[in-house]
């Protein structure tokens, strides 16, 4: 089985668990951050390292479920972080530390039967608008949009979810992630681009929910674009 660990430690994936030395699997190590889930072709399961920074634990975890990757995602924490564990991590399982080759073995295996019998369909439908990760295009009633990568990735996260409102800040660590400093009026400029290239008459379907943030909704809900003056230029 390949590992894919997200951790920050010197020691990587066998710090962490220090009983995956004994267990056939293959091991790779990345940032504990989200644009570490990106390009998962090899990975069976992903292992997110919680046991000394739940915020950005978190927001990796958080990272997977939003753009619903078909990798299970098992967190690795201490005891005494259980209490801040949640469901809206978005997680399929978690292990201690000190977890024997028995059990690690198991929760592994479990994973990924379970996320291979209940993977999810890769292309987000909103009413006549079609958001395709496997092929990175987005159709609007059939025709194709040119969108750019970070335009895409930001249209991707508000499909995943229609009418659920994401702030700013979220969208921000999710598609630009933890470490950029552009600041959220970046989230802002690329909403005002995505809506020209949706065009007058779905523009509205991503709606503006001031001083929050942004929901894409259906076409023919209520919702209009944002009225607040942006900058022109951004990263």
């Amino acid at each position: 089985m390949h590992l894919l660990v997200l951790t920050d430690r010197p020691g990587g994936g066998k710090s962490l668990l220090p009983a995956l030395e004994y267990l056939d699997h293959t091991l790779a190590d990345a940032p504990l951050e989200p644009s570490s889930l990106q390009g998962l072709n090899a990975c069976d399961v992903v292992l997110v390292d919680a046991t000394q920074d739940l915020r950005l634990a978190a927001g990796a975890t958080r990272s997977a479920s939003l753009h619903d990757i078909d990798r299970p995602v098992v967190v690795v924490m201490t005891e005494g972080g259980l209490a801040a564990l949640k469901v809206t991590w978005g997680f399929d399982d978690w292990l201690l530390p000190q977890a024997s080759p028995a059990e690690i073995e198991t929760r592994l295996r479990l994973s990924k039967d379970r996320a291979h019998h209940q993977r999810p369909q890769r292309a987000a439908n909103v009413g006549d608008l079609i958001v395709d990760e496997e092929s990175y295009q987005v159709r609007l009633r059939g025709q194709p949009l040119d969108l750019t990568y970070k335009e895409f990735e930001l249209l991707k996260a508000l499909a995943n979810a229609p009418n659920r409102v994401f702030t700013r800040e979220l969208l921000l660590q999710d598609v630009w992630g933890y470490d950029y400093f552009g600041g959220s009026r970046t989230v802002d400029v690329h909403i005002r681009r995505l809506r020209a290239k949706l065009g007058p008459e779905y523009e509205s379907m991503i709606h503006t929910v001031r001083g929050v943030g942004y929901k894409l909704v259906p076409p023919g809900s209520r919702g209009r674009a944002d009225e607040d003056e942006i900058p022109a230029d951004a990263d």
